[in-house]
């Protein structure tokens, strides 16, 4: 690995670059905070793929394009004199030394769940009116729900064993059941949202990220469907022509492939 020298050099090198790019490039002297922002997005969606596949190639590679977006948002900023990149590695800096008591201070904590304590109560103190103001509006529904169990988990709000969850996730697939059976779509809805949401609890109980389990599962199911597709070519014929008996002989396959 390279010395703290040579990491700084490349960095430095990096800002020098995008001080250039910012100056020359027509399409990097039009960008803005907006226009920016889908890519960034973007990018970030890159990253979590490639960390899923494991591939350490592709993860260096996207974290590269996620830190050039970095470097050229503190570089706008500095151009109104709003920030530059040392603020945001002072800021954040500042910021972990603080929410470390226990590394940089005399505090004792007894494991991750003290420290996430702990995170969660400096926040407050920090003048945030609710430890659900960190979550932002704009996530996808499924890591919202995550997010907001794991704050709230963070002040204490929480179950105490895996064991009374599942038993919630019961009690919620009973009223959903109930509803389908009165044919009441809002409030079939409703409870579906509510089932998801204990599963989402449930799945944190049991050390399960439910974005990579279930991305995982799209990602087998996506193989085995092409699977399946590619087979029925090799024998001439469409999908929408075979039979679902036929098609579970080439299904069964795809699953000794992609499990």
């Amino acid at each position: 690995m390279h010395t703290r020298e040579q990491q700084l050099q490349a960095f430095g090198r990096l800002l020098d670059i995008m001080d250039e790019l910012r100056l020359k490039c027509p399409w990097d002297k039009k960008q803005t905070f907006q226009s920016l922002r889908h890519l960034t997005i973007e990018e970030t969606y890159e990253l979590g793929d490639a960390i899923l596949n494991n591939d350490l190639q592709e993860i260096k590679k996207e974290l590269g394009d996620v830190l050039l977006h970095i470097v050229f948002y503190a570089k706008i900023g500095s151009e109104t004199d709003s920030f530059d990149i040392a603020d945001i590695a002072t800021a954040i800096s500042e910021k972990l030394i603080h929410r470390h008591p226990h590394i940089y201070s005399d505090v004792t904590v007894e494991n991750e769940d003290d420290v996430k304590k702990n995170w969660e109560q400096l926040k407050l103190k920090e003048g945030k009116n609710s430890v659900l103001e960190g979550v932002p509006k704009s996530l996808p529904a499924l890591v919202k729900a995550n997010r907001i169990q794991d704050k709230v988990a963070g002040v204490g709000f929480d179950w105490e064993k895996p064991e009374q969850v599942w038993l919630k996730v019961q009690e919620e697939l009973a009223e959903l059941n109930a509803e389908i059976e009165k044919g009441n779509q809002k409030n079939i809805e409703a409870e579906f949202g509510d089932v998801l949401f204990s599963m989402i609890n449930y799945a944190r109980f049991i050390k399960v990220s439910p974005e990579n389990a279930l991305e995982r599962t799209n990602k087998k199911f996506i193989n085995r469907f092409q699977y399946l597709e590619k087979e029925a070519k090799k024998i001439g014929k469409s999908l929408h022509d075979m039979s679902l008996s036929e098609m579970d002989i080439y299904w069964n396959k795809a699953k000794e492939f992609y499990k």
